[in-house]
């Protein structure tokens, strides 16, 4: 495989037509290497449009939609991030190259130190991965500027909210499958959030995700 040829391909035929035209979003696919965050047994299909599979029943986003995300946010360099869900960590690297410093959290251990070994290996430096479940939000470090998701949710968790600072963004899919969408969240003030939705999508769920009970009392 050519490698920089398929890189080009997913860039041109994937991730363009999906309306990512940032030019410091484009320039950063072509900096942080995918292929250095795929697991071996899926190399040959770091650029294709899929979501890959990680150890655990965990899965990466796919490209598209990992570039939407991070040109929505608009990062800026002074601001603090929290991800949840590193997988890979490819996700993380590319957040930390837009911004000061990362938290990601994960829930499973073999991910934890794969993510770790990952961003180590491609030079990143300001990315914290811890092991939890922060998918009902994580105090640590909170308030945030920014907050990513990186998996689909059923359901908003109020707390992921309030540990935004005023003017921080969400970016969060939710819903169930197959009508899912994901939704860039800003908090305006102290009770205050615009949300405006991004797209309409379908991705597997976030690992550690609370499904909501179907019971009624």
């Amino acid at each position: 495989m050519n490698i920089e040829q398929a890189r080009f391909n997913m860039i041109e035929q994937q991730i363009r037509p999906w309306d990512v035209l940032a030019a410091d979003v484009l320039d950063l696919l072509q900096v942080v290497k995918r292929e250095n965050f795929v697991p071996e047994a899926h190399k040959a299909l770091a650029f294709a449009d899929v979501e890959l599979p990680l150890p655990g029943g965990a899965y990466m986003l796919a490209p598209k939609i990992e570039a939407r995300l991070l040109q929505d946010l608009n990062l800026k360099k002074h601001e603090s991030v929290l991800e949840i869900g590193a997988g890979s960590g490819y996700m993380a690297a590319l957040l930390a190259h837009k911004a000061r410093h990362v938290t990601t959290v994960e829930v499973s251990p073999e991910l934890k130190a794969l993510a770790e070994k990952n961003l180590a290996d491609n030079g990143v430096t300001n990315v914290t991965v811890e092991l939890g479940n922060a998918a009902q939000g994580w105090s640590s470090g909170a308030p945030f500027d920014v907050i990513v998701v990186s998996g689909s949710l059923p359901e908003l968790p109020p707390a992921l909210l309030q540990q935004l600072s005023i003017g921080g963004r969400l970016v969060v899919i939710i819903g169930a499958s197959p009508a899912m969408k994901a939704q860039l969240i800003t908090r305006t003030g102290e009770a205050g959030y615009d949300t405006r939705t991004l797209f309409e999508t379908d991705v597997k769920p976030l690992a550690s995700a609370v499904v909501p009970s179907k019971f009624t009392f």
